[in-house]
């Protein structure tokens, strides 16, 4: 299977919702995982931080490793960190499905979504929130993976921002159907209606998901307010 054959199958299979394990209980983690299986989950979202890029640490290569052994789900891994070329080899490594990388810290974008499709996986690019579109749209089109931030990038639990949408419409109308576009930040009950509306693909959630007992009611009612728009 190609680096991206996966990634374009899911989506046009219906609403992809993408928990993130950012909102997990770290002191189970492995049970976590387990109920976001049994609830139909395919993709785990993964939110690497390194406390320069911007100002909050989240986990590395060793939490990514341990749990590669313990899931078939997708990973996918966004890179919220400085000069991400130096870890694209060994995030592919371990195991990462798709890997994002954030537009503004790369000085060549096309020559980084080469690089992570060179090791079979999916390339993604991320604009951040307060960023103009017209920095990613040059590279929108080569991207198997485009991914919008709703809210600053960096803490977990923000408040869901409205204005990030036009960015979402933009990069639709740009490239069409043929490239995946993703959300983070803010989706739950209340905005992903909204994000499903401007022409989203997948949608990151994480107490939007955690906060329930079920994670699987969740997800089927996160996945059945977008399929209604």
């Amino acid at each position: 299977m190609s680096s991206v054959s996966w990634l374009s199958r899911l989506v046009k299979d219906g609403v992809i919702i993408a928990p993130s394990l950012l909102a997990a209980n770290f002191a189970e983690l492995g049970k976590e995982i387990h109920k976001l299986e049994e609830g139909g989950a395919q993709i785990l979202h993964l939110d690497v931080m390194d406390g320069a890029y911007v100002p909050n640490i989240s986990f590395g290569t060793p939490i990514i490793s341990s749990i590669r052994k313990i899931t078939p789900l997708k990973f996918d891994v966004h890179l919220m960190i400085e000069k991400p070329e130096r870890y694209i080899e060994r995030f592919c490594q371990l195991g990462a499905d798709s890997l994002t990388v954030h537009v503004e810290t790369v000085q060549d974008p096309a020559g980084v979504l080469d690089m992570i499709r060179g090791y079979g996986v999916a390339a993604g690019l991320a604009l951040n929130y307060g960023t103009p579109v017209e920095q990613i749209l040059p590279y929108a089109e080569i991207a198997d993976l485009l991914l919008v931030m709703s809210v600053p990038a960096g803490f977990g639990g923000q408040a869901f921002r409205d204005d990030s949408l036009e960015s979402v419409r933009r990069l639709r109308d740009y490239v069409g159907a043929r490239t995946v576009i993703e959300i983070d930040g803010g989706i739950d009950s209340k905005t992903i209606a909204l994000a499903s509306q401007a022409g989203v693909d997948i949608f990151v959630a994480g107490t939007g998901v955690f906060c329930a007992d079920d994670y699987g009611k969740q997800m089927d009612f996160l996945r059945d307010l977008a399929t209604r728009v």
